[in-house]
């Protein structure tokens, strides 16, 4: 047997202490760093100290305090009850939990409006086309307080009374707003919202399962059926769970307006429908450019596999095109959410009118708007933080 050569193992190369030194790159870069945050410490440190003594030099009273007193204002839609005793705190709580449902109801129908017009710029038909097109145009092209505004006067002046309110069953639209039934809330209501949740969980779940298969067999799994068929049946399942319960609270007109049932005040449609429409213009704009950053030849792929245009949207370009939709998508969904601010226009009653009753009423006017950028800061944050997790769920897995 050969003799066999020794390797000589050779050392490794010591590591590279960090210098801090001025006559360092390393080091001066840190240096640099240290500097360029203390002075912004600094500075911060500075206009809170002027700020403090200039407000106590005339007499202006700071400090969070007076959030534990009883606000003296009556809010036009509440979400929570309130009464005399209640707090700012309150307050303010009401008007997050009324931004917080005009922003997730814009956020929901602005995406669904918005693909539906982006997918039609792709239209065979002349007209479709067109339409989509033109609405991108002028939605997008028009300023979102001067749409808000003429959505307010259409609600509240041409309109009809809630006499004459134009009726679909027992829908009534009017100045008083739209009113619609309401399910009279029992056990069956709430087991049927968990087996909806869980049914979109499921249907979720099932739908990757399927996007799975046709990778592996390129044999494609009906989807939008069974995810209804998965939503709708575990409603269902819950609603019988809790004892299937009928009761309606059906709007009807009375003397002064329309009773009972649920209503979306005139205040609340105008902002709605105005963040809708002009949020869906830009969401449109980003869905053809991300179905249009798709090759060709994934189209002809599809085609070749003997898809139809529906299974070759959904199952090929979607997925691929959801590379470039969602990272601009996010920033609408921001947008939507801080335009929600303009409600001021309007009368609706969101955080940031809350905030200026509160602030004419206190003198508060640092805590309070600190409040509001507090809130919209956390909103952001917390939105940008599910779409990123979105993002990196539906982003394709090179292999």
């Amino acid at each position: 047997m050969p003799h066999q050569p020794m390797i000589e193992a050779r050392p490794l190369p010591a590591k590279k202490r960090r210098s801090m030194s001025w006559n360092s790159r390393e080091g001066r870069s840190v240096i640099y760093q240290i500097v360029a945050i203390a002075s912004v410490v600094a500075l911060g440190w500075l206009l809170v100290r002027n700020t403090l003594r200039n407000m106590r030099e005339r007499g202006i009273q700071s400090g969070y305090d007076f959030m534990g007193q009883p606000f003296g204002f009556d809010i036009s839609e509440t979400v929570i009850p309130y009464d005399v005793m209640s707090t700012y705190w309150t307050a303010f709580s009401i008007g997050l939990l009324n931004t917080l449902k005009v922003a997730v109801i814009g956020i929901v129908l602005a995406t669904i409006l918005g693909t539906l017009i982006g997918i039609g710029r792709f239209s065979t038909n002349f007209l479709v086309r067109k339409l989509c097109y033109g609405y991108v145009e002028f939605f997008r092209n028009v300023p979102i307080y001067l749409q808000l505004l003429i959505w307010y006067i259409v609600f509240t002046e041409i309109l009809p009374s809630f006499e004459e309110a134009w009726q679909v069953g027992h829908f009534y639209l009017s100045k008083n707003g739209l009113a619609f039934p309401w399910p009279i809330w029992k056990l069956g209501q709430t087991l049927a919202l968990i087996g909806l949740v869980l049914g979109v969980i499921a249907s979720v779940m099932y739908s990757r399962k399927a996007r799975r298969h046709f990778d592996l067999t390129g044999q494609p799994k009906p989807v939008l059926w069974v995810s209804l068929a998965l939503i709708a049946g575990l409603a269902v399942a819950g609603w019988l769970a809790g004892g299937a319960p009928t009761g309606w609270d059906l709007p009807v007109k009375g003397d002064f307006q329309i009773e009972n049932g649920a209503v979306f005040s005139p205040e609340f449609t105008a902002l709605l429908l105005g963040l809708v429409l002009y949020t869906a213009s830009f969401i449109a704009e980003i869905v053809r450019s991300g179905i249009a950053s798709v090759s060709l030849g994934q189209h002809e792929a599809a085609a070749s596999l003997g898809l139809n245009k529906g299974h070759s949207m959904r199952l090929v370009v979607l997925p691929q095109a959801l590379r470039v939709i969602i990272p601009p998508l996010t920033s609408q969904y921001l947008n939507l959410t801080k335009n929600s601010s303009l409600a001021v226009a309007v009368g609706y009653p969101e955080l940031v009118s809350i905030a200026n009753t509160t602030l004419n009423q206190t003198g508060r006017a640092i805590e309070a708007l600190s409040i509001v950028m507090l809130v919209y800061l956390a909103l952001s944050l917390i939105t940008s933080a599910l779409m990123n997790w979105f993002n990196a769920s539906a982003a394709i897995q090179e292999r």
